[in-house]
């Protein structure tokens, strides 16, 4: 039986990997939860639903510098389908991740990592998948 405190799932999509990030149970930060293909974050998802509850996905949007739509931007909504037909029942927003990623890589590297390890697969992509729950999060309070 799934916990009262719901998590709520932050999701870079990426046509590569899928960045994911995790609420913490009362929903103030946004967790590293790691890059999956889509056959294992369908896995991951689920599991996160069965063990603890999932109260909605924020999926980043990408938006262009003047806030319209760019190429991205059907892949992701295509992608949205696909998220609420394996989940139903749970809403899925979407937030703007207009420049998540670049900002993923600097606050990378001001971690002191080195570039070896800043680089590794999937590190930027869960990074910019906490930065999108963390930029939802903060928006809700």
């Amino acid at each position: 039986m799934p916990p009262t405190h719901k998590r709520i799932i932050g999701i870079d999509f990426g046509t590569k990997r899928i960045g994911v990030a995790v609420s913490d149970p009362l929903r103030m930060f946004a967790q590293p939860l790691g890059t999956f293909d889509m056959e294992g974050l369908v896995k991951v998802l689920s599991k996160v639903r069965d063990d603890e509850g999932i109260e909605m996905f924020v999926v980043g949007y990408p938006l262009s510098d003047t806030g319209g739509e760019n190429r991205m931007t059907g892949v992701i909504d295509r992608f949205v389908a696909e998220l609420r037909e394996a989940f139903p029942g749970v809403p899925v927003e979407t937030f703007d991740e207009h420049r998540s990623s670049r900002t993923a890589m600097k606050l990378l590297a001001a971690s002191g990592k080195s570039r070896k390890t800043r680089n590794e697969k999937g590190r930027l992509d869960t990074a910019a998948a906490c930065l999108i729950l963390q930029g939802y999060l903060d928006g809700r309070s």
